[in-house]
């Protein structure tokens, strides 16, 4: 399977960049500097000057895009917008590491993981862009989008244990009353639904087992 990964060189991105590599996928990096990832081939560009060019002939794109100052918040959805418009009307699915605070908490969906009083106002920036990502998404209906939110404690080192439950639009606890995953985990989840495909224009969640 060919595939592209764009932020490869970020800590989820390189993950995802291994696992893909690690199954025998064909990957291609796009950073926008040195290619830091095991693939053997990458793309040297801002993701904000791809063109379709760039991304044809691929099976799948995962956006691995992240953002963490205020200053750079907004790159989270405008990345899922750009990307959207390159793979409109095309074959090659799309999919998007995404946010927990989005998850729904009650059984109407109506409210969220972040509307929650407890939720840090730390993290609501972050929540809220993710947010308008997964929004936008949900108004695409000519990319084969997936978005694939973590649990609430993503573990940037957490251990990697190769087991997950992957869940739907709830927010999901584990067995231990957990609602926690590390990136490597992430990964493995990431990489099962670009081989399989089973969530076309939908929204999952994965938690560690």
């Amino acid at each position: 399977m060919k595939i592209a990964v764009v932020c490869a060189n970020g800590k989820e991105g390189q993950l995802i960049t291994k696992e893909a590599i690690n199954r025998g996928f064909d990957v291609t990096a796009v950073v926008r500097g040195e290619n830091k990832s095991e693939a053997k081939k990458a793309i040297v560009k801002d993701l904000f000057d791809l063109t379709k060019d760039d991304l044809k002939g691929f099976e799948a794109v995962v956006d691995a895009c992240g953002a963490w100052t205020p200053e750079t918040l907004d790159v989270i959805p405008n990345a899922v917008k750009k990307l959207c418009e390159l793979l409109t009307g095309t074959d090659t699915r799309l999919l998007v590491v995404g946010g927990a605070g989005s998850l729904y908490v009650n059984k109407e969906h109506t409210l969220t993981v972040a509307d929650g009083k407890d939720f840090p106002d730390a993290f609501k920036p972050l929540a809220s862009v993710h947010q308008t990502a997964l929004n936008y998404l949900r108004g695409v209906n000519d990319v084969k989008w997936t978005y694939i939110s973590p649990a609430a404690d993503f573990q940037a080192d957490g251990e990697k244990t190769g087991k997950y439950i992957l869940a739907g639009e709830d927010f999901t606890l584990n067995a231990n009353g957990e609602s926690i995953i590390s990136y490597a985990d992430y990964a493995i989840a990431m990489v099962d639904e670009i081989e399989k495909g089973n969530h076309i224009c939908e929204r999952i969640s994965v938690v560690k087992e």
